[in-house]
């Protein structure tokens, strides 16, 4: 019997990207990488686990901030190589700026505009200021 795992692509470094992407409004919140574990333990907790490169380990979003992402749907694109994870995203911020999105520049006359408002400052969010 074929694992549903082994039909990823997975990197050189047994990762996948994951793009969370709000499961209403089809806003795109962030991207983040998988491994294998962090993906099988996404679908058996029916939330939101990366693996954290900077720190090398398994990451709950949220476990810091509160901010989980509780998973409504789990999508794989044609070539198995990108994984989209339709999410409730729990207080409404994704981002360790304290914004909704991670994507909050917008391209504009050859510089980067930021177009999106701070809803809760970080450093009320974190506790060590350590991105979550």
């Amino acid at each position: 019997m074929n694992n549903w795992l082994d039909e990823i692509k997975w990197d050189a470094d047994g990762l996948v990207p994951a793009i969370a992407q709000d499961h209403k409004t089809g806003r795109v919140l962030m991207m983040a990488w998988m491994n294998r574990q962090a993906l099988q333990l996404t679908a058996a907790e029916n939330r939101a686990i990366y693996w954290s490169r900077s720190r090398g380990k398994l990451w709950r979003k949220g476990e810091e901030s509160g901010h989980v992402q509780h998973l409504h749907e789990l999508r794989l694109d044609c070539d198995a190589d990108v994984i989209i994870l339709k999410v409730e995203q729990v207080g409404g911020i994704a981002c360790h700026t304290g914004r909704q999105s991670c994507f909050y520049r917008v391209f504009e006359n050859g510089a980067w505009a930021t177009v999106d408002p701070v809803l809760k400052d970080p450093h009320a969010i974190y506790s060590d200021h350590k991105h979550d």
